[in-house]
């Protein structure tokens, strides 16, 4: 049987990680690589703050190819809009005809994806789409995925949870009204170990700083 070859955006965070490990559950997909995007200005994963460095680092732990796209800083949509585009005819021109993105359920954000790829020969899927986001908080724990919170909102939740590991713990402290994966954008984390790795991502915390009205902490390779 020919597999669907899929190429997976990856924001290195936990819902990445878990829409990989939901795509490697279906015999029929091949996920034949990662694509992220950069602030090249800083080499750090754009809202999730996460090192360059990192990033490659956690790509090989789950055992794909990663492709990375630098966007300019300040970056205009046109500038966006043109980056992308010449990225896609890339990917069309490799033969693959499918992205996956681990949208849970924003639907503006969903509809962009779907005008972003419309008429260019890819297939935009959703694995984990509609998922109920506490449920899927606590699969995510009893499956065994590792994160720690790289940027939070401090405007909807404690400053001092930056760096938090993502656990039922953190559940817990939680505000009420902030969705427990952060879908609304309230946190972003770095995955860091879990099914879909071969072996875990050696991290350490760094400093926290607040930074554009964001607070992010440093995660930083162990060996550093």
């Amino acid at each position: 049987m020919m597999k669907t070859k899929v190429l997976l955006s990856w924001s290195s965070g936990k819902d990445s990680a878990w829409a990989l490990h939901a795509l490697r559950q279906d015999p029929a997909i091949e996920v034949v690589g990662l694509f992220t995007t950069l602030n090249q200005a800083f080499e750090r994963v754009a809202m999730h703050g996460v090192r360059k460095q990192l990033l490659l680092a956690q790509a090989e732990c789950v055992g794909l190819p990663l492709t990375t796209i630098d966007l300019p800083w300040p970056c205009s949509n046109e500038d966006y809009a043109r980056i992308m585009t010449d990225f896609i005819a890339d990917v069309v021109a490799q033969g693959i005809r499918h992205m996956a993105f681990g949208d849970l359920f924003l639907e503006d954000v969903r509809a962009y994806r779907e005008r972003q790829l419309a008429g260019t020969g890819i297939t935009p899927l959703f694995p984990l789409w509609g998922s109920k986001t506490y449920e899927l908080a606590g699969e995510m724990m009893a499956a065994g995925l590792r994160a720690r919170i790289s940027t939070l909102d401090p405007r909807k939740l404690p400053a001092t949870l930056g760096g938090h590991e993502f656990d039922a713990a953190l559940l817990a402290a939680l505000p009420a009204g902030v969705d427990p994966c952060g879908e609304n954008g309230e946190f972003h984390t770095l995955a860091w170990d879990g099914p879909m790795f071969q072996r875990p991502l050696a991290i350490r915390v760094g400093e926290t700083v607040e930074r554009d009205g964001f607070v992010f902490t440093d995660l930083l390779p162990a060996t550093i």
